[in-house]
């Protein structure tokens, strides 16, 4: 069963592959930022958060991550990060679960608005070390997010590789589930 839902994960992940881009290089930030949250999908209350919203929200903070592409090569890092785990606003909008192992086998794909996108496990984020780390961030030493970032991005910083799931302007979360 485990490795059934492992294979769709991958079949889920390399599927939205095919969607998902680099971040655009044309110059034009500006017309990405993004402003509102989005989180939707099987979830009990669809949540709209501003960056406002956001910080009233329980704060984390982030120190250094480094940023590490998929190749392995090493892109600087990111520095002084304020914002609020992914796994928070899940528990807020409350993921829905009819039977005990429904989460087992729910993804969640947080999306940019260039199309960007990346795919988390319900139990990459529960129950492991890596839930810790995803933060939805707003601040980076101490002043809001430029607009090459939006006002609103997220990292996975307990990923070895953080780039491949660090989102620029990021506008929605969603909540699929992938198997019955």
């Amino acid at each position: 069963m485990i490795c059934s839902i492992r294979k769709l994960v991958l079949a889920v992940a390399l599927g939205l592959s095919a969607h998902a881009y680099a971040h655009p290089t044309d110059g034009d930030a500006a017309k990405y930022v993004t402003t509102q949250l989005a989180v939707t999908g099987a979830v009990e209350h669809v949540l709209k958060l501003s960056v406002a919203d956001l910080r009233q929200l329980p704060p984390q903070k982030l120190g250094e991550v480094p940023m590490v592409c998929q190749t392995g090569a090493k892109l600087g890092q990111l520095e002084n990060l304020k914002g609020v785990r992914l796994r928070d606003l899940l528990e807020q909008a409350n993921v829905v679960s009819r039977n005990h192992n429904d989460v087992k086998k729910m993804v969640v794909i947080a999306t940019a608005s260039d199309g960007y996108a990346v795919v988390f496990s319900w139990s990459e984020l529960f129950n492991s070390p890596v839930g810790d780390g995803v933060l939805v961030y707003f601040e980076k030493d101490g002043a809001p997010l430029a607009d090459d970032e939006g006002r609103i991005a997220m990292v996975s910083s307990k990923d070895l590789r953080p780039g491949p799931r660090h989102v620029k302007w990021l506008q929605s979360i969603e909540v699929r589930r992938i198997v019955e």
